[in-house]
């Protein structure tokens, strides 16, 4: 069994880091469609997005966020951390088959048991694509749980029927 485990703010010294690794696959897009309701047609529809700015499909931008948020409540400092504050600036979109590197590294150590982390995404040509600030209250006392298993998920694109 896999278990994920907490840092506690005491265990934690500003420089730490984490880092989770990610492909970016169409079911990711399809899900996180479906979870946030955002099927703006620049993620969601190929035809569409062929014509835009960026000449294909790309990722929501939340995405990201996400991801960094998969950082925080599982690995630094992990479960029992509160997230507070998130600052995020998009600096080059993610697109499918894109490998994202999610790196967290605390960068100061408040009081009342908070902490500011560097948050920056980068992809496989080593791009930044997302940067920004969290803040976080981390754990007090050491929490270690049974990794939740994920279920396999399996969308299909199929335009609701128009037909009475």
């Amino acid at each position: 069994m896999q278990y994920i485990e907490n840092r506690t703010w005491e265990d934690i010294a500003v420089g730490d880091s984490a880092e989770l690794v990610r492909t970016l696959q169409t079911t990711d897009i399809q899900l996180f469609a479906v979870m946030s309701g955002d099927v703006n047609p620049a993620h969601v529809d190929e035809e569409f997005a062929s014509t835009d700015m960026f000449h294909g499909v790309i990722a929501h931008g939340m995405w990201g966020g996400a991801l960094i948020s998969a950082v925080l409540g599982t690995e630094l400092p992990g479960p029992g951390t509160i997230f507070l504050d998130q600052t995020l600036s998009f600096k080059a979109p993610v697109r499918l088959g894109d490998t994202l590197a999610v790196r967290l590294e605390v960068s100061e150590k408040l009081p009342k048991g908070r902490l500011r982390l560097a948050c920056r995404c980068t992809n496989q040509q080593g791009e930044t694509v997302i940067e920004g600030v969290a803040k976080v209250i981390a754990p007090r006392e050491r929490i270690r749980r049974p990794a939740w298993y994920c279920p396999k998920c399996i969308c299909t694109s199929r335009a609701p029927s128009t037909s009475v």
